[in-house]
């Protein structure tokens, strides 16, 4: 009798749209779905309770970001039996990078599913990469962890994600960041000079700035001013990377939003 009353309380009880969106996303139906719910709601949208702490997708967010992790060191580990372990670092840093996980969040239609608050001081950039692990948290807290390296070996890393595209042109950061920029709406520019102060003798040395919406990011140093560009593009992707390239983007186009209401 259990089970009927699971089986039509996901059928045509109040939650049957969660269990179809998450039985899309995943494969799999959920078994306790206020883990998956939880995970939708962002830090910014959190409830409070009356103890004075806060309910929100933050610990299944860390739980999740773990189980990523794991499984696609272990993935890479096995797929690539000849690389090095420097390849097999830089390969997963791309996979579970929050602009990739962004990306990939967004082709699962997370984006429309995330309660959060866009009237607060937060950096929503990478929002809904973090509901995506907060999602594999609640999936491997319902499932285990044998279920999510299925989903995510399977279904997301082989239908979502290139990894040949991965392994290319890996220290081209110049080319990856000018691409990023056109496909965000954002201005791109590097100031590159002479390097009075580190020239020496006939070694010429050369700085450049990178500028993204006229903002300075990144800041590189190099023999050549290609050395150079490409070291400061290098910069503005560890800054962005770590999400204070993205607030400080997201600061600036508040003030610009402000200076035109003004």
């Amino acid at each position: 009798m259990g089970c009927i009353s699971r089986i039509c309380h996901r059928l045509w009880g109040t939650d049957r749209e969660y269990y179809r969106a998450f039985k899309r996303i995943f494969g799999v139906t959920p078994d306790n779905v206020e883990l998956y719910k939880l995970a939708l709601v962002h830090r910014s949208a959190s409830v409070r309770m009356e103890g004075g702490g806060s309910i929100n997708n933050e610990r299944l967010e860390f739980l999740g970001d773990a189980v990523l992790e794991s499984i696609v060191s272990d993935y890479l580990f096995i797929e690539y039996p000849d690389k090095s372990e420097g390849f097999l670092t830089k390969t997963r840093a791309k996979i579970v990078s929050r602009q990739s996980l962004n990306g990939l969040a967004k082709e699962l239609g997370l984006d429309k599913m995330v309660v959060y608050n866009s009237t607060g001081n937060f950096a929503h950039k990478h929002l809904f990469g973090d509901c995506f692990e907060a999602l594999l948290g609640a999936l491997y807290l319902d499932k285990g962890y044998n279920t999510v390296n299925r989903i995510v070996i399977n279904d997301l890393l082989g239908r979502h994600i290139n990894l040949d595209d991965l392994s290319q042109n890996e220290n081209d950061h110049k080319s990856r960041l000018i691409e990023w920029c056109q496909k965000s709406k954002r201005t791109i520019s590097f100031s590159t000079e002479v390097d009075g102060e580190h020239a020496s003798g006939n070694c010429s040395a050369f700085v450049s700035r990178v500028l993204i919406d006229d903002v300075r990011i990144g800041v590189g140093r190099g023999s050549t001013k290609k050395e150079a560009e490409q070291n400061a593009a290098q910069h503005a992707w560890v800054l962005l990377g770590d999400e204070m390239g993205d607030f400080i983007l997201d600061r600036y186009d508040h003030l610009q939003d402000e200076i035109k209401e003004r």
